[in-house]
């Protein structure tokens, strides 16, 4: 299982979030660059990075960071925030990241996604899918569509997507463990891969997950619990079972 270590970026540092509420924000890097080169160096495989201010404004603001970072690790990056159209999605992967996450636009509008996946391919597109309560939530989480979670996945797989990454809100941040029967429950909605987000704050709880987890579920995020030293990457990559980087 791939662990993707997480970059909140707001206001220029990374940050991390409490159940996706800005006014719950806890600043651990004044440069997220920094972060980048910490995860990479402990061997992180991949690196989850969220332009938190391109998601507020509906367009990537973080750009210049995000070409630091890739300039500044060989560590492939995903990128998320913002991206409401094809120019900003061309412009976070020609800024150096190897993926790009679509969450509120694919799911209020599916000809977007489409219009992503033929420009640029199924494997550049990540799309994230948000949860309360079991229902897509939307707009950074201050909205329900009123739409089952593992219905919306369905429907997307159907359009084309092969990699889904699934946070259930209610345990985001709060370290409590993973959400895996509503994990399970997306997992199975979908033949594509499924990256988990959410509630991880121990080793415990990674070797859960790499455990008992459907096995199209590829990876799994991991923000607050690194940054605040309740394990390392290297603990967490002997957790999950995987080898960490050589590069």
């Amino acid at each position: 299982m791939i662990l993707y270590p997480a970059i909140d970026i707001l206001g220029g540092k990374a940050v991390r979030l409490l159940q996706g509420e800005y006014d719950q924000e806890t600043a651990y890097d004044d440069d997220p660059v920094d972060a980048a080169r910490r995860w990479a160096d402990g061997g992180g495989q991949y690196i989850h990075v969220v332009d938190l201010d391109g998601a507020k404004a509906g367009e990537p603001k973080n750009l210049e960071t995000i070409r630091r970072i890739t300039e500044t690790i060989d560590v492939p990056i995903e990128v998320g925030g913002g991206l409401r159209d094809l120019a900003a999605v061309t412009a976070v992967l020609e800024a150096g990241a190897e993926r790009v996450v679509i969450g509120t636009a694919a799911i209020r509008d599916p000809e977007f996604l489409d219009a992503v996946i033929a420009q640029h391919g199924p494997a550049k597109v990540v799309v994230s899918v948000d949860a309360r309560g079991g229902q897509v939530s939307l707009a950074g989480w201050t909205e329900s569509s009123g739409v089952d979670v593992a219905d919306a996945v369905a429907g997307l797989t159907r359009r084309g997507a092969v990699r889904f990454l699934f946070t259930p809100i209610e345990v985001d941040g709060m370290m409590t463990g993973p959400n895996l029967p509503e994990l399970s429950r997306v997992a199975a909605a979908t033949d594509a891969s499924v990256i988990a987000s959410g509630g991880v704050g121990s080793l415990g709880h990674l070797r859960q997950l790499a455990a008992e987890a459907p096995k199209n579920v590829e990876g799994v995020i991991v923000g607050k619990a690194l940054y605040e030293g309740r394990f390392t990457v290297p603990e967490a990559l002997e957790a999950l079972g995987a080898q960490a980087t050589d590069e």
